[in-house]
C-alpha cells in the first residue's frame, strides 16, 4: 500500500510517519512538506524522518499542482495534515495555506486517481458547545454542526475545509475521512508548540519549574490527545479505508486546576474570561504573544468530543492519559526538546 502524507514534518505528521513506517501494510511511504528534513554538518535526520521518501511542496505556491501531482502518482491514500498557525497577523496567508491549500490537495488527489483522502480537521471546526456552565462538558458526536467559532481564524478555516470536503463527498469518486482531534501534544513537539503558541516570553516563563502560580480564565476546559494515540487513529483509518468523520481525543476533560497541578504544583489563580480576553488581545496586537484572542474564544466555546464512534468502528482507545500527556509536553518545553524535522528542531 502506497501512502502519501502531506505536511509530514510537523507534530502530527511526525507521529503519523512513525506509526506508518513500522506497520506491515504500508509498503511505500512518501512524505511531502514545505520544510524538508535534511542532514547537514550540524544535524542528523533521525527516525522516522529518515525512513521515508521526501518530496518538497508548498500547498500555497503557484507550482503546487505540479509538485503534488508528482508526489501523488500511484498513491492508494493521501493523508493531508498541512496547516499554518503562523504568521497569525497575516490572515490572507493563513487562508491561502489552510483552505486553498486543502483545495489544491483535493484536486491533485482526484487527478492522480487516489482512492482515499484523509484530512486533519479539529475540534475547532465545531460550532459552539450546546450548553453553558458545567453542562458544557456534555460530549457531542460527529453529527454536531461544523460552522466553527466566530472570530477565531483557525476555527473559521477548519469549518471552511469541512464545507469543502462536504462538496467532495457529494460528487463522489473518492473516499473521504476527517479526523477531528483535540489538542495534540508530544514531547518532540515542545519547541514547535512553544514558538507557535507561547513565544519567547511565554516560553521563558513556563521553563521556570515549577511556576509560583498559574493564571487561567474561569471556566476553561481542555481536551488533549497524545500524538502517538492520534497517529494510531490515522493508521487504522488508512489501513481500513474507513470513511466519515472521527472525533479523536482523550475523554478526560482537563480543568484549570489540572493545568496548575502540572505547571505550578497546584497553585492556581483564575480571572474572569473577559479580563483574560482583553489581556490576550492587547498582548497579541503589541506582538508580545504569537496568537490572539480568537484562540481563547475557541478554547472557551468548543464542545467536548464524544469518541464512541472511533472506539466502536476503529477499535481505537487512547493509551496515554490526558494529564500525563500535558505533563510530557511541559517537561519537553522545559528541557528544550525537539527532533530532526525543521518545524520541530529545538532553537
Amino acid at each position: 500500500m502506497r501512502v502519501v502524507v502531506v505536511g509530514a514534518s510537523g507534530n502530527v505528521g511526525t507521529a503519523v510517519l512513525r506509526r506508518l513506517a513500522t506497520g506491515p501494510v504500508v509498503t511505500s511511504l512518501v512524505a511531502v512538506a514545505r520544510r524538508v528534513p535534511r542532514a547537514d554538518g550540524s544535524s542528523t535526520v533521525r527516525f522516522p524522518h529518515d525512513a521515508v521518501t521526501w518530496r518538497y511542496a508548498d500547498v500555497a505556491a503557484s507550482d503546487a499542482d505540479a509538485r503534488l501531482d508528482a508526489a501523488f502518482a500511484g498513491a492508494d491514500a493521501v493523508v493531508h495534515l498541512a496547516w499554518a498557525i503562523q504568521p497569525s497577523h497575516d490572515r490572507k496567508r493563513l487562508r491561502r495555506v489552510n483552505v486553498e491549500g486543502t483545495r489544491q490537495v483535493v484536486e491533485a488527489a482526484r487527478r492522480a486517481g487516489v482512492a482515499h483522502l484523509v484530512v486533519a480537521s479539529s475540534v475547532g471546526a465545531y460550532s459552539p458547545a450546546p450548553y453553558a456552565g458545567e453542562a458544557r462538558d456534555t460530549p457531542v458526536v460527529e453529527t454536531w454542526p461544523t460552522e466553527g467559532i466566530p472570530g477565531s481564524s483557525y476555527s473559521e478555516d477548519k469549518a471552511a475545509v469541512e464545507a469543502l470536503l462536504d462538496g467532495v463527498e457529494r460528487t463522489g469518486g473518492i473516499v473521504v475521512s476527517r479526523v477531528r482531534s483535540a489538542l495534540v501534544f508530544q514531547r518532540d513537539a515542545a519547541s514547535e508548540i512553544t514558538r507557535y503558541f507561547l513565544g519567547p516570553i511565554g516560553g521563558r516563563v513556563l521553563r521556570r519549574s515549577p511556576l509560583p502560580a498559574v493564571l487561567l480564565p474561569e471556566g476553561l476546559r481542555l481536551q488533549v490527545v497524545h500524538a502517538e494515540d492520534v497517529a494510531e487513529a490515522y493508521a487504522r483509518i488508512v489501513v481500513g479505508r474507513h470513511p466519515g468523520p472521527f472525533n479523536v481525543a482523550h475523554p478526560t476533560v482537563l480543568t484549570p486546576q489540572d493545568v496548575a497541578d502540572v505547571v505550578a504544583d497546584g497553585s492556581l489563580r483564575t480571572v474572569p474570561y473577559g479580563t483574560a480576553r482583553t489581556a490576550v488581545a492587547a498582548a497579541w496586537r503589541a506582538r508580545l504573544v504569537p496568537v490572539g484572542e480568537g484562540w481563547l474564544d475557541m478554547a472557551m466555546r468548543v464542545p467536548v468530543l464524544d469518541t464512541t464512534f472511533a472506539a466502536e468502528l476503529l477499535r481505537w482507545h487512547p493509551v496515554h492519559g490526558a494529564k500525563d500527556t500535558l505533563a510530557e509536553l511541559v517537561d519537553g518545553i522545559r528541557a528544550g526538546a525537539g527532533t530532526s524535522s525543521p518545524p520541530l528542531v529545538p532553537r
